[in-house]
């Protein structure tokens, strides 16, 4: 069990770090190509490396499990996460992104209990609210600052929360690599029809960035950028396949914690390769939440 929970914790970070790559690449693009193809193009790069651990882990019969339709549902829980979190880039420096992202934990510990029948005492829900707190210092609502982008990040982070906690019930039956492959394929469907549907609706252009990020229409990538896209291909395969095997082979309360190791490469990509520097009250903000965040799944642990 201990060398189980060892290895669940490296492979969160491992995905964290993964992932956090492919944070930078997609704000780097969105600038001049719609979402959905940054999204399509990826995920048709990911299906051959995700056949191959399919069929190297369980073999590809166990892509047509009993419980496909659970899987199916917990991937376009994830499509609408990662849709939203992609769609607040254009608009947010990294960091203030993925500091408000990082109020997963807290929304681990509050959906624990309904989607895992963990019980959670006071101490857990009074860090919980001080973790919350933290979010209203870095959206400053009222002061002139609010970037509804922010509530992007933050419906992210309540979305992936969810879908974590369905990886770890279905994980005691479902192979990680079987998992990652319907989230892609449906990442892929998704981004095409919502494509097709924007298409046909002639919704091509937006003032806010975010949903300009969205709607506007597809064109042929650079070589340069589309490099970069198919290398978002290999990062998602892999990448979901460790946060996917993280939360398979540990309690959601012990490896969660880890995801705040983002915490150092948001703003380490966002000043290195956007000169973005975070303001104060992102740095203040985040403190709180991830100080309350650690406290909730302790006490959670605990209790």
């Amino acid at each position: 069990m201990q060398n189980h929970t060892a290895r669940g914790i490296l492979s969160l970070c491992l995905g964290v770090l993964v992932f956090s790559l492919q944070d930078a690449i997609i704000k780097q693009v969105s600038g001049a190509y719609p979402l959905t193809e940054v999204v399509g193009i990826r995920s048709v790069v990911g299906v051959p490396i995700l056949l191959w651990l399919v069929q190297r882990e369980v073999g590809w019969r166990a892509l047509m499990a009993p419980q496909w339709r659970w899987l199916a549902v917990r991937a376009l829980i994830l499509f609408v996460s990662y849709t939203a979190y992609y769609m607040a880039f254009p608009a947010l420096p990294l960091a203030d992104a993925v500091a408000l992202y990082f109020t997963v934990p807290l929304f681990v510990t509050a959906l624990a209990g309904p989607f895992l029948g963990e019980k959670s005492g006071w101490k857990v829900w009074l860090a919980v609210m001080v973790g919350f707190a933290g979010v209203m210092v870095m959206l400053q609502p009222g002061s002139g600052l609010f970037e509804p982008a922010a509530l992007l990040s933050l419906l992210s982070a309540a979305m992936y929360a969810g879908s974590m906690l369905m990886a770890r019930r279905l994980g005691t039956t479902q192979a990680a690599s079987v998992m990652s492959f319907h989230q892609n394929a449906i990442f892929l469907l998704g981004a095409l029809l919502t494509a097709v549907v924007l298409h046909q609706l002639g919704i091509v252009s937006a003032v806010h960035p975010s949903l300009s990020f969205l709607v506007r229409p597809w064109v042929a990538p650079t070589l340069l950028d589309g490099g970069l896209m198919a290398v978002c291909g290999v990062v998602a395969a892999v990448g979901t396949l460790f946060l996917t095997s993280a939360y398979r082979m540990a309690r959601a309360s012990i490896v969660t914690p880890f995801e705040y190791t983002g915490m150092l490469w948001a703003p380490t990509w966002g000043y290195l390769f956007f000169h973005e520097v975070p303001r104060i009250t992102t740095v203040f903000g985040g403190a709180i939440v991830v100080i309350a965040g650690l406290v909730a799944l302790r006490a959670a642990q605990r209790g």
